[in-house]
């Protein structure tokens, strides 16, 4: 990690209150913007191969981190603008609350017995088919939503801008927002797609690990167990397949002694998932359950990032007396 520079940690400190009190920005947001040049870049370049979507990833996520590492360096030994820009750049990235809403969103209709508003919630949520999932799919892929998202959304950003500051931050929702556009493995996407999709397993590596030992910290204060949650992870976190949303779905299901895991359905194509968790599979109530401990899990990242960006500079040094 750098060295810590003024400014940094109060702007994370106030996007992350902006996120927990306004949630994503409600129109021009950022993020929308780059998924729409993004779209607009794949028109031109997309061929079925992987070295025109390394291009594709190149060019877009190169240009986002060139344009934060400027912001960076216009703000040196400018702690106010430093401020300013971390915690719009903080807040644009951060998903936690808008997350955490949608799942809300999903429980109410569930608790109505909507359940075509219910289907209608998920695609904001979860990238699987909702079109035949009964109320128990709707809650399972709510749930799995959370816990995986809550890394996705919250914690990995915050750690890249912890690490990294305001490249870190920008760097790591262009990186992401690709996976999510081409990462998919359809026809289309499969080898255009193949670069995000690693670049964003590579991203989150961490990320997903720390995600889950938060959960395992925060569990008691969300009615959950640590020791499910310390248990599930070790034991069923690598049996998912992908190298990181195991990690936070298993450590999520041990806190709230549930399972996770069965068949989901993305437009065409079928996976089946190993149960991750030894409890019941997922109810209506759980969908609360899984929200407050997500929020508990980002808010503490949040805190992380803040302390680790606001250390003295003088303290990151090593001492020259002899």
């Amino acid at each position: 990690m750098r060295r810590p520079v003024p400014g940094t940690a109060a702007g994370l400190a106030v996007g992350v209150l902006a996120d927990l009190l306004l949630a994503d920005p409600r129109s021009h947001h950022p993020v929308a913007g780059f998924g729409t040049a993004a779209a607009a870049l794949e028109r031109r370049l997309w061929q079925d191969s992987r070295p025109a979507g390394a291009v594709f990833w190149l060019v877009l996520v190169g240009g986002t981190v060139a344009g934060g590492t400027a912001a960076d360096r216009a703000t040196r030994g400018r702690p106010a603008l430093r401020t300013a820009l971390t915690a719009a750049a903080t807040w644009a990235v951060l998903g936690g609350t808008s997350l955490g809403q949608a799942a809300d969103r999903m429980h109410e209709a569930l608790a109505a017995g909507d359940l075509a508003a219910a289907r209608a919630v998920l695609p904001s949520l979860a990238g699987r088919d909702p079109s035949t999932l009964d109320e128990a799919g709707l809650v399972r892929a709510t749930v799995e939503s959370v816990a995986e998202n809550t890394s996705d959304a919250a914690v990995a950003p915050l750690f890249w801008g912890a690490v990294a500051g305001l490249p870190g931050l920008l760097g790591y929702r262009a990186v992401n927002t690709l996976d999510a556009m081409v990462g998919y493995r359809s026809a289309r996407y499969a080898r255009f797609g193949w670069a995000a999709a690693r670049a964003d397993d590579v991203a989150n590596w961490v990320p997903a690990r720390l995600t889950a030992a938060l959960t395992v910290a925060v569990a008691p204060l969300a009615g959950g167990s640590a020791a499910g949650a310390w248990r599930t992870w070790r034991r069923d976190g690598a049996a998912h397949p992908s190298p990181n949303a195991g990690r936070c779905e298993a450590a999520l299901a041990g806190a709230l002694g549930i399972r996770l895991g069965g068949r989901n359905v993305y437009g065409g194509r079928v996976e089946d998932r190993p149960p991750l968790g030894d409890g019941p599979a997922p109810a209506r109530a759980d969908v609360v359950r899984a929200v407050r401990l997500s929020r508990w899990v980002w808010v503490l990242a949040g805190a992380l990032a803040v302390a680790a960006t606001s250390r003295p500079a003088d303290a990151a040094r090593p001492s020259s007396r002899t």
